[in-house]
């Protein structure tokens, strides 16, 4: 196992996130579309901005192994389990439990869903799991800001030591908000919705 988790981004080209994210282009723009495992471009499409939970598993999965499946590959094999659930054009998900089943079955990963933890909390959560799949506001990215609600959007939790909470965020728009990003766990708590997915 590697020291360190790696990172990926639930869009085939981190670099176009910030672009993405303000509408200055949008997923047909994505020339890399087929590094996401997507069957052709109208996939990739549809499921990129739906992904973040699988693009925090393939992190593990990577730590762990050392190598996985592409994200939009995860992401159909999930869907027999119902992690994900359409409804018209309309992709709902992530559904924590059927995750659960499925993650145990196809990677024998030991996780499951907690709820109603605060931030305090995490700290002896990730003392017993390696790591934690946290629902957040997506605004975590400018953590300064105070979203307008929480959850919404799932960031790998890798550590918390001393008050802080380190995590990947697969929608992160820079080196900064992305990887290895470290907050208080009081501000963490404001975007933090109490509820994740734990995993060893």
């Amino acid at each position: 196992m590697t020291t360190a988790v790696p990172y990926v981004c639930q869009w085939a080209t981190p670099e176009l996130a910030a672009d993405l994210i303000a509408g200055r282009a949008t997923l047909a723009d994505d020339a890399n579309w087929a590094r996401s495992g997507a069957r052709d471009r109208a996939e990739y499409i549809a499921w990129a901005n739906h992904v973040c939970g699988m693009a925090c598993l393939k992190m593990v999965l990577s730590h762990r192994d050392g190598d996985a499946p592409p994200v939009l590959e995860l992401a159909r094999r999930s869907l027999p389990y119902g992690a994900y659930v359409h409804e018209g054009e309309n992709i709902k998900g992530l559904i924590y439990a059927p995750f659960v089943d499925y993650v145990r079955e196809q990677f024998a990963l030991d996780a499951e869903v907690r709820v109603g933890l605060d931030a305090e909390a995490l700290p002896q959560l990730l003392a017993q799991r390696r790591y934690f799949m946290a629902s957040v506001h997506p605004g975590i990215r400018q953590p300064d800001q105070t979203p307008p609600q929480r959850g919404g959007h799932l960031v790998l939790v890798t550590a918390v030591e001393a008050e802080n909470v380190t995590f990947h965020n697969p929608s992160g728009d820079s080196q900064a908000t992305r990887q290895q990003v470290t907050l208080p766990l009081s501000r963490f708590g404001r975007f933090f919705a109490g509820r994740g997915i734990a995993i060893t």
